[in-house]
């Protein structure tokens, strides 16, 4: 059987939908600008949520908090989504 891949549970079909609307509404010359604004807001978010994690693990560290546990457990969720990886690969199924 042909399995389909889907984006946040939306098909291909649904998507080409959604851009023929946006071109319709905004124009093909404004798409490349609209585009350019969410890229830019998209990396300010990021770099806001860097800037908090790097404030709070500096906090952490000067208030004597502990902070090597965070990288010990990362390391063992990494370990261990590996094995799982490895585990459901060779038992996949076809739908």
């Amino acid at each position: 059987m042909i399995q389909h891949k889907t984006f946040l549970f939306i098909s291909g079909a649904e998507i080409a939908f959604i851009l023929f609307i946006v071109i319709m509404v905004f124009g093909a010359d404004k798409l490349p600008e609209i585009a350019r604004g969410l890229g830019k807001g998209m990396r300010t978010l990021k770099d806001a949520t860097n800037d908090i994690k790097h404030e709070i693990t500096k906090s952490a560290e000067d208030t004597g908090i502990d902070t090597t546990i965070i990288s010990d457990v990362k390391k063992e969720l990494n370990s261990v989504k590996d094995d799982l990886g490895d585990f459901t690969g060779s038992v996949k199924r076809k739908f």
